[in-house]
């Protein structure tokens, strides 16, 4: 596979999206993780902030490309050159929502493929949700197996900031 291109909101990625990034990065000679931008959220990081997180995450994986995008996945993976779409899925928790973009996806262009990658079983509670709950609460070493270890600091500086301004 000459290029995928795997999408999310990363806000912050987790040691999830690390990994289907990193198995990814193994099986299409280039990977471009398309940050999501989407005015309707309330986002813990800006997109070029969400960007620096990821480049802090994947500084050995010289096949990985960030950039951020609007509007629909599809039409980013057809601007990136590219035919395949990963989505990484936990068990059971996503696959619902997954099947339903997926088929929407394959209405609006029927030449992208979908290829699921199934998180690893140790990873399948993380969510950056999750991570925002409890970041306040647990140490750095705990933070540590929700959160790629050189971003805990920027995502615990910037929870606490937002724990302030309430």
């Amino acid at each position: 596979m000459k290029t995928a291109v795997y999408t999310g909101s990363f806000d912050p990625i987790t040691v999830g999206h690390l990994n289907v990034i990193e198995r990814s990065a193994r099986i299409a000679e280039r990977l471009i993780v398309g940050v999501g931008i989407n005015a309707q959220k309330q986002e813990l990081f800006t997109a070029e902030e969400r960007c620096d997180l990821i480049r802090a995450s994947i500084i050995d994986l010289p096949n990985v490309e960030i950039r951020t995008f609007q509007g629909l996945a599809v039409d980013f993976v057809r601007q990136c050159g590219a035919r395949v779409m990963i989505r990484g899925v936990r068990p059971l928790t996503d696959i619902d929502a997954e099947f339903t973009m997926t088929s929407a996806n394959r209405q609006l262009d029927p030449e992208i493929e979908t290829i699921f990658l199934m998180s690893d079983p140790s990873f399948s509670h993380v969510s950056s949700s999750l991570i925002k709950q409890i970041a306040h609460l647990a140490d750095d070493e705990q933070l540590g197996k929700f959160l790629p270890h050189p971003i805990i600091q920027r995502v615990r500086q910037r929870l606490n900031e937002r724990r302030q301004n309430r």
